[in-house]
């Protein structure tokens, strides 16, 4: 198969689909891989590494589009990406078809084959290829927040650790999963007061388990977090439903009951967001304030530490890259339900239940989709 791994484009995105050592390895099958010039530079990747693992360089993204048969990418395309794919093209990427009308509208247009990161699913339903980005972008929250709560940057001037003779900080985490796991093991590990809401008892029970004793855990309902957020310094937004648009867990109006200065950090902002007043921003506008409430709501939180980020990345998605690449799309998502399910928009048709319902769509079942393209 031709795969091309092209230079992602979005603001501030300097992570790459694939490693000079994930190019070799896909090497090992056979396959061609081309990689647009400086596709890697920003996670510290060069020209030359790509070259010595194997992989041809082209010079622009529409030559990288134009050639493969598969794209491997982090981010989903953006508009002036979407002319240069083709019909029946498969690309391999993050999506959040939830979060954006127009993108869905695009690739259906397009009639590209659309399999999504994020909703690929094992059978114990966790999301192996969204939990290494997860596991990062939980961590930064922290860190961003713990950032932008200081005072020349409108935060309440809070050390989140406090001192001797101080209190630390307070941290409510909305959301259990793994992205709240790890903003709360960073928040706890830097001494503060840690809250971390979920609506799972079985969840709460293992979180009281596992966590330090200055991690408290909470029934998330609204009466619970409408208390909570009077006092929080700041606030972590960790609701994901997969493929789906997520909750508004705080509304407006609780703005106004919050202290100045107070931060929210809303991870699933790519996901629609679990904060009303949260919309998309970027690394290089990554903050705005409403009723003197900071907001830090940047979609792609892990593009700020791309060498991490890009071989975490490249460590979940390869194993999967390389059977869609040995065996072809239709076969590998017939014969691996984990794929299957990573699988959105085929030729035109929505085949993910979230999408579908998210912006009122026709709704095809994947497999009978798969069934009626032959496998080969």
């Amino acid at each position: 198969m031709i795969i091309g791994v092209p230079k992602e484009i979005k603001n501030n995105e300097n992570r790459v689909a694939l490693t000079p050592a994930g190019v070799a390895e896909i090497r090992k099958h056979g396959h061609t891989i081309y990689v647009q010039t400086g596709a890697g530079a920003g996670s510290g990747f060069s020209d030359a590494e790509y070259i010595q693992a194997g992989a041809l360089l082209l010079p622009t993204l529409a030559a990288t589009f134009e050639i493969a048969e598969m794209i491997i990418k982090v981010k989903e395309p953006i508009a002036e990406e979407y002319p240069l794919i083709r019909e029946s093209q498969l690309l391999f990427t993050y999506f959040h078809f939830a979060s954006s009308e127009a993108l869905t509208h695009a690739m259906l247009e397009r009639k590209a084959v659309c399999l999504a990161y994020e909703t690929v699913e094992k059978t114990d339903r966790s999301l192996p290829l969204l939990i290494p980005m997860s596991e990062v972008a939980g961590r930064m929250a922290v860190q961003e927040g713990a950032k932008y709560l200081e005072k020349p940057l409108k935060g309440r001037g809070i050390l989140l650790g406090g001192v001797p003779g101080v209190k630390p900080g307070n941290v409510l985490i909305l959301g259990g999963g793994v992205v709240g796991t790890q903003a709360a093991k960073m928040a706890a590990g830097l001494g503060a007061h840690v809250t971390i809401m979920d609506v799972s008892l079985a969840r709460l029970r293992y979180l009281d388990d596992i966590m330090p004793a200055n991690v408290d855990t909470m029934m998330s309902n609204e009466y619970n977090i409408r208390e909570l957020v009077k006092t929080s310094d700041l606030i972590v937004g960790a609701v994901l439903i997969p493929g789906a648009k997520a909750p508004h867990l705080i509304t407006r109006d609780m703005l106004r009951t919050m202290r100045p200065g107070t931060v929210l950090v809303d991870v699933a902002v790519d996901q629609g967001g679990c904060i009303e007043t949260c919309a998309p921003t970027t690394h290089e506008n990554p903050t705005f304030i409403i009723d003197e409430v900071v907001h830090y709501c940047v979609a792609n939180m892990p593009g700020a530490v791309p060498y991490t980020s890009t071989l975490a990345l490249t460590n979940a998605t390869l194993p999967y890259a390389t059977q869609l690449a040995n065996k072809g799309w239709k076969r590998a998502c017939f014969e691996n339900s984990e794929l299957r399910s990573g699988l959105n928009v085929v030729h035109g048709e929505v085949v993910y239940r979230g999408v579908a319902d998210a912006w009122g769509l026709p709704y095809s079942d994947v497999n009978q989709v798969l069934a009626l393209e032959p496998v080969g």
